[in-house]
C-alpha cells in the first residue's frame, strides 16, 4: 500500500506548513502533493515557495498563485507581490493545472479549485449538481481516459469527504488559512498507487496543531497589510479578509 499526503492553501504561513510536513515526515509518507495557493495572505510566500519546492513531488496552480503574479490596483496585493523575485514569479507561472493518476483502480483528478477554472468555487453545501460537476471532464481538464471517480481539491479551506453515485469528492482543507478549525489541515490518500486493479482504497482528514501565535507575530514583525484581518481568521477559522 502507498500513501500519498495531499496538502493546499498554504498562504504564505510558514509555521503551519513546518508543522505538517512535520507530521507527515513522522508517518513515513515520501509523497507529497501540494493543490496550490502556496502565496499571499500570511507574510511569508517565498519561503512557502522554497519549501514546497524541497518537499513535494507535484504542485498545482491556485487562484493566488496566479494573480499574484499580475498587475493589480490594490496595495495589500502589491505588498505581497513584492516578496517575491523574478523566479519566483516564473515557478508559479509554470505550475499545471491539475494532476491525474491511478491509484487501486480508481481514477484521481486533483486541482485546486474545480475542473472549470482555478478561480470557480464550489462549496461542500452547494447543490448536489453543482458538486456532480466536479467530476466532469472541460477543456481545463481534458477528455482523455474518461471522468475521474475521486476528485479532491483545496481553494474553500473547509476539509471535508462526501460519498455519492459511487463517486468521491474530498477537500484537503486548508494549511495556512483553515476556516473551520483552527489547525491546519491535509488529506492522506491510501492505496496501491498507480495500480489499474481494484483494491483498497482509504481518504483521511489530518488536523495538525501549529503555532499561531509566532505565525501572527512574523506577521506583525513584517508589518504585513489587513494584519487584523489575518488574525482574526487564524484564531476563530472565521472568514473575514480576502477570501482564499
Amino acid at each position: 500500500m502507498n500513501r500519498i499526503a495531499v496538502i493546499s492553501d498554504i498562504h504564505g504561513n510558514v509555521p503551519a506548513l513546518e508543522a505538517v510536513l512535520q507530521d507527515i515526515h513522522r508517518r513515513g509518507i515520501q509523497e507529497i502533493f501540494c493543490l496550490g495557493d502556496l502565496v499571499g495572505k500570511g507574510p511569508e510566500s517565498k519561503r512557502a515557495i522554497h519549501l514546497i519546492q524541497k518537499s513535494c513531488t507535484v504542485v498545482v496552480k491556485g487562484n493566488w498563485d496566479d494573480f499574484i503574479t499580475k498587475e493589480t490596483e490594490f496595495d495589500a496585493i502589491r505588498w505581497h507581490q513584492a516578496q517575491l523575485t523574478k523566479e519566483d514569479n516564473a515557478y508559479l507561472m509554470s505550475l499545471p493545472f491539475q494532476v491525474e493518476f491511478m491509484m487501486s483502480g480508481k481514477k484521481v483528478r486533483l486541482f485546486h479549485a474545480s475542473p472549470f477554472s482555478i478561480y470557480k468555487r464550489i462549496q461542500p453545501w452547494d447543490p448536489i449538481e453543482k458538486r456532480l460537476s466536479m467530476f466532469e471532464n472541460t477543456a481545463e481538464t481534458g477528455n482523455e481516459g474518461g471522468e475521474p471517480i475521486v476528485v479532491g481539491y483545496g481553494d474553500v479551506h473547509n476539509a471535508y469527504v462526501q460519498n455519492f453515485l459511487g463517486k468521491t469528492l474530498f477537500n484537503t482543507g486548508s494549511v495556512g488559512n483553515p476556516l473551520e478549525i483552527t489547525q491546519a489541515s491535509y488529506a492522506i490518500l491510501e492505496g496501491e498507487y498507480h495500480a489499474a486493479e481494484q483494491g483498497p482504497f482509504s481518504i483521511q482528514l489530518v488536523r495538525v496543531p501549529y503555532d499561531i501565535e509566532m505565525s501572527i507575530q512574523i506577521a506583525r514583525e513584517m508589518k504585513m497589510p489587513d494584519l487584523d484581518q489575518y488574525i482574526q481568521e487564524l484564531t476563530t477559522a472565521k472568514y473575514r479578509g480576502i477570501k482564499g
